[in-house]
């Protein structure tokens, strides 16, 4: 069975490691202490044995079994059931990476479902365990350490990003190539699903919060939601300052691609104007020369003595008007 770790605590102190499901209840019971269960990717079979030790709720289990779920906090009786999605950051493709966590929270136990690598629980369990005035104060507390560590790691990927924020606007007015405008927009899609995933963070907490009093929360457990809270604000801030100035980075790529492709297109027409006006130029004197060069016997002027002389000059008068003509349009 994936159980990555699994023990009773009883007063924040570790008192046993039980082998089985089956001992951790009697654990429990003997000791009237709490569990805490850790499992990884389980099958249906094993987290429906857990499910039955614990009486946790069909629908809410189903959730954990078929996960992609959206960061969510549900109350079944006595059990709370929570989603969360600890997030990654991944600097070489700009991406981020996103995990899946579900926790029931019971009177007396924790059980926490993993469907991914992060976040790392054995981190939490081993600070919980540090500070067994925290961790006495029962599941409730469990939760708070989870929620604040995958809060924590959202700090290095909102970091990540920002990162990527300060390229691009570096970048923007820069001569860059046209695949900016596709970082851009691909960096606004991790932002915003990266929101998706914070977002709900605020609305759970604030319910937390807001039945403390009603299940008899520590009010220092209440002041540590409350410091979670306010980090998961600053994060939630922090993205829609991200999204704003991408969505207005590429109004105006958009529009230096535009001034760009406009300035290029003008260019070019200077350029045929300059084709253009030499080719009228040099197609006087091609005509004349292409007249005069028929070689038929009965035509004017074959016979004058300044036939040559006259035909050079026709040609050169009418390439200095054409070229007069074209200066003075500023064709040339």
């Amino acid at each position: 069975m994936p159980i990555v770790d699994n023990a009773v605590y009883v007063a924040g102190r570790r008192i046993e490691n039980p082998d089985s499901l089956d001992q951790t209840f009697e654990y429990m019971q003997a000791n009237h202490g709490m569990a805490w269960i850790g499992l990884f990717r389980p099958t249906r079979d094993e987290i429906e044995r857990v499910a039955a030790e614990f009486s946790l709720h069909p629908l809410a289990v189903e959730d954990a079994l078929s996960g992609h779920q959206r960061p969510k906090l549900e109350r079944y009786g006595d059990i709370l059931f929570t989603v969360l999605r600890p997030a990654r950051y991944v600097e070489e493709t700009e991406t981020v990476e996103f995990g899946e966590l579900h926790v029931f929270v019971g009177p007396d136990f924790v059980v926490t479902v993993r469907h991914a690598e992060a976040p790392d629980l054995a981190h939490v369990r081993r600070r919980m365990e540090a500070t067994p005035e925290l961790l006495r104060l029962g599941p409730e507390a469990v939760l708070y350490a989870i929620l604040d560590e995958v809060v924590d790691e959202y700090q290095p990927v909102a970091a990540g990003l920002q990162n990527d924020v300060d390229e691009i606007e570096d970048e923007l007015f820069a001569d860059t190539d046209a695949g900016l405008s596709r970082r851009i927009y691909e960096l606004a899609r991790e932002v915003i699903l990266f929101q998706r995933a914070t977002e709900p963070l605020q609305g759970m907490l604030d319910a937390l919060l807001g039945g403390a009093d009603k299940y008899q929360v520590d009010i220092e457990l209440q002041r540590a939601l409350r410091d979670v809270l306010d980090h998961a604000l600053r994060i939630a801030d922090k993205l829609a300052s991200q999204r704003a100035i991408l969505e207005n980075a590429l109004t105006v790529n958009a529009t230096l691609v535009t001034q760009r492709q406009t300035e290029t297109a003008l260019t070019q027409n200077e350029q045929v104007k300059k084709i253009s006006g030499w080719a009228a130029i040099l197609f006087g004197p091609t005509l004349v020369g292409t007249v005069y060069g028929m070689n038929f016997t009965h035509m004017p002027e074959l016979d004058w003595q300044w036939g040559y002389p006259a035909a050079i000059a026709l040609m050169v008068a009418t390439s200095a008007t054409l070229w007069g003509v074209f200066r003075w349009k500023h064709w040339l």
